[in-house]
C-alpha cells in the first residue's frame, strides 16, 4: 500500500499521487528504516559538509513488476545549487519553500530550516534539498502530473523537516500549495 512507503510519511494525497505516478496500488519496496537515517544524514552533513551533499535514497517506491521505480533524496545545497531565472527542460518552477520545481520525470524541493539538531542553524539556516526522480516514466508533462510529483516530494521533505524539530515546518504548509510561477 502506498500509505506504508517511505515510514509512513506519505500524506493520503501523497499516496494517491504516488499511486497514480507509478501506476500501480501495490509496491515491492521495505519502506521503513530511511526516515531517521535520512535525518541523521542531514545532521552529519551539516556538521562536517562545505557545500551540496547527496545522500542515498531515503525512500525507493516501486511496483513488485516492471522496472519503474520512484527514489527521494535529502542533501545540504548551496544557493547556487538554486535555480532561479534558470528553467530547465521538463521543469517548472512553482512556488514552495524557497524553491520547486517539478516535471514528469523529477522533482526538487528547497527549504530553510532552523532547528537545535543542526549547531548554527539558529545564525545561518541549514538548506535542504530534497529530490524526487523516477528512473524511467513515460508520464506526460501536465499540470496534474507534475502536482503530482511535488505533492509526493512535499509530503515526505514535511516529514524530514518535522523529525529535524524545523521552527515553523521549514516554510511548508500542512498541504502543498501549488502556485505555479511564469516561466
Amino acid at each position: 500500500m502506498a500509505e506504508q512507503q517511505c515510514d509512513g510519511t506519505l500524506s493520503p494525497e501523497a499516496a494517491r499521487a504516488l499511486e497514480t505516478v507509478l501506476e500501480t496500488k501495490r509496491f515491492s519496496h521495505d519502506p521503513r528504516g530511511g526516515l531517521e537515517r535520512g535525518a541523521n544524514e542531514l545532521v552529519r552533513d551539516h556538521e562536517t559538509a562545505t557545500g551540496l551533499t547527496l545522500n542515498p535514497p531515503m525512500c525507493r517506491a516501486q511496483p513488485p513488476t516492471g522496472m519503474a521505480r520512484v527514489d527521494i533524496r535529502f542533501g545540504l545545497y548551496v544557493e547556487d545549487d538554486l535555480f532561479g531565472d534558470v528553467h530547465p527542460r521538463g521543469l517548472h518552477p512553482y512556488g514552495m519553500g524557497v524553491e520547486a520545481q517539478a516535471g514528469p520525470k523529477k522533482a526538487y524541493l528547497f527549504v530553510r530550516c532552523v532547528s537545535p539538531r543542526l549547531k548554527g542553524s539558529d545564525t545561518r539556516p541549514a538548506r535542504i534539498r530534497g529530490t524526487l526522480v523516477f528512473n524511467r516514466s513515460e508520464l506526460p508533462d501536465t499540470v496534474p502530473v507534475r502536482e503530482a510529483t511535488l505533492t509526493v516530494l512535499h509530503s515526505v521533505t514535511l516529514a524530514v523537516v518535522r523529525k529535524l524539530d524545523c521552527e515553523d515546518n521549514a516554510g511548508l504548509d500542512e498541504k502543498p500549495v501549488f502556485r505555479a510561477l511564469p516561466e
